[in-house]
């Protein structure tokens, strides 16, 4: 589920949240994602567990913090949900998403992301800022379900309107 497409200015917010560290971003976005989850006819689970996606070693260098992580636990607050960072670990550095095309997303993504721990029974719910192909939400979906999780889902901020060309 997405809060919005990735059009303005919910562009701009995620903007202002990864590039110019306006934390209070995440708090607007999450709220965005919560009415969001609540629309929708499932919802989640009382008891399900919110895992951002891990951001690469040199994005949180160049950052210092994981966006995803920020928007999960401001998400997590407003919800009453456990938010579990750790349960996911990224266990190599892949190239950048954002400058591949979309079966170079889906062969990057391979093997990126590990559970960091069993999620038996687990209904995991996957956050992350912007769903392109899905390709992410993909692998980290099967990596849950291979440790496993009962359910996974995924909620993010926005979902672009035109995917990549599988060129």
């Amino acid at each position: 589920m997405a809060a919005f497409d990735y059009t303005f200015p919910g562009d701009l917010l995620i903007h202002y949240l990864k590039d110019e560290k306006r934390f209070a971003c995440a708090r607007v976005l999450s709220a965005l994602l919560a009415r969001r989850v609540r629309a929708d006819a499932v919802g989640l689970p009382c008891h399900t567990i919110l895992v951002p996606v891990p951001s690469s070693r040199a994005s949180v260098r160049r950052r210092g913090f994981n966006p995803a992580a920020e928007v999960a636990r401001a998400l997590a607050r407003r919800l009453g949900l456990a938010c579990r960072p750790t349960l996911l670990r990224r266990v190599r550095e892949g190239e950048r998403q954002a400058s591949l095309s979309r079966a170079a997303r889906i062969a990057n993504a391979q093997g990126l992301y590990v559970c960091g721990a069993r999620a038996d029974g687990c209904d995991i719910t996957i956050v992350d800022d912007v769903m392109t192909t899905g390709s992410t939400a993909h692998v980290i979906a099967r990596a849950f379900k291979n440790a496993g999780a009962a359910s996974v889902r995924v909620a993010v901020l926005a979902r672009t309107r035109h995917h990549l060309s599988s060129s």
